[in-house]
């Protein structure tokens, strides 16, 4: 008897120490680790979204990018990270829930080694290619890529985008060679400078030159046409039907952090993801946010959509070094 009321006991203590290290958090500047190049869709999502939570939380919010690697890189230094609250990371869908079929080995479990804290928002695909020299609409480019197989290239900068071009070939019975670039910006500067014909990318970087005449939006890859161009037809209105391809993010941190700490990062996101004025500014940025469930869901929602991409990923026989 005197052993289990010591154990309860320690653990009353364990609850009340992490309950007054949810209260004092944080103390000290919180790092945000962006695994993608600056200017690209989560770079800018989470440069929107800093100096908010620094206002709420009264310490400094540093987005670090460390891109390379499909996110694996930035993954890599927060899975290694003291599990304090102190370093969080923007995840998206390779990150958790691809790259653990593309790759033979990674130097973490994405689903073991880091605590859930909340989906954060959706960056809608694009097609895009060069207004003055590329295909006007998908149909040229479809009739293009059969009359020249394997020469047309797309740029993409994380997995996502890849397989969404790779599902494109599929359906579409083409042809077009993948380019890797680091990053959403880097796709949209190698279209700008004539290296691929076409892209497959989030829609914030190529916003400006859509707008500006200088690219052109082919073809929305999501369900329903974006808020950032809704004159673009989706792919599923010009002829493949249920295609949709969306760039999910959201927050992780180091397994092993404290739930109360998590909590509160989750409460602080959420709230700051409904005001209307972020909301509006990140949908003409082609990014749609809001916070959606608890820690928990998020979990069960990253292991669902591992579950679906896994055998797509098999079936194509994507295999990355």
């Amino acid at each position: 008897m005197r052993y289990i009321f010591l154990a309860g006991f320690s653990l009353l203590i364990g609850w009340q120490a992490d309950a007054a290290r949810a209260q004092t958090w944080p103390t000290r500047a919180v790092h945000w680790v962006v695994p993608f190049a600056a200017g690209g869709v989560g770079d800018v999502f989470a440069r929107s979204i800093a100096p908010k939570l620094a206002e709420a939380w009264g310490q400094p919010v540093i987005v670090e990018n460390r891109a390379g690697a499909n996110s694996i890189i930035g993954a890599d230094v927060v899975a290694k990270s003291a599990p304090d609250g102190y370093t969080i990371l923007m995840a998206i869908d390779s990150t958790l829930a691809m790259n653990q079929y593309l790759y033979a080995k990674l130097p973490f479990d994405p689903l073991r080694d880091f605590a859930p804290i909340g989906l954060i928002g959706w960056g809608p695909v694009i097609l895009e290619t060069d207004a003055a020299r590329g295909p006007k609409s998908v149909r040229e480019l479809i009739e293009l890529a059969r009359a020249n197989p394997g020469k047309l290239n797309f740029g993409a900068g994380t997995i996502s985008t890849q397989l969404a071009g790779e599902l494109f070939n599929k359906l579409a019975g083409v042809r077009i060679t993948y380019i890797p670039y680091k990053g959403s910006a880097p796709v949209t500067q190698g279209l700008l400078a004539g290296d691929v014909e076409v892209t497959f990318n989030g829609v914030t970087p190529g916003v400006p030159h859509v707008r500006s005449g200088r690219l052109r939006a082919l073809a929305a890859l999501s369900a329903q046409r974006i808020a950032a161009h809704p004159e673009v037809p989706t792919l599923a209105e010009l002829g493949f039907p249920g295609f949709d391809v969306s760039v999910w993010m959201g927050l992780v941190a180091p397994a092993g952090t404290p739930p109360e700490v998590i909590a509160r990062i989750h409460r602080t996101v959420a709230g700051t993801l409904a005001a209307k004025d972020l909301q509006e500014r990140m949908a003409a940025a082609g990014i749609v946010a809001g916070s959606s469930g608890s820690p928990a869901e998020f979990d069960a929602f990253v292991r669902r959509e591992a579950a679906k991409w896994g055998p797509l990923i098999r079936e194509l026989g994507l295999k990355l070094q």
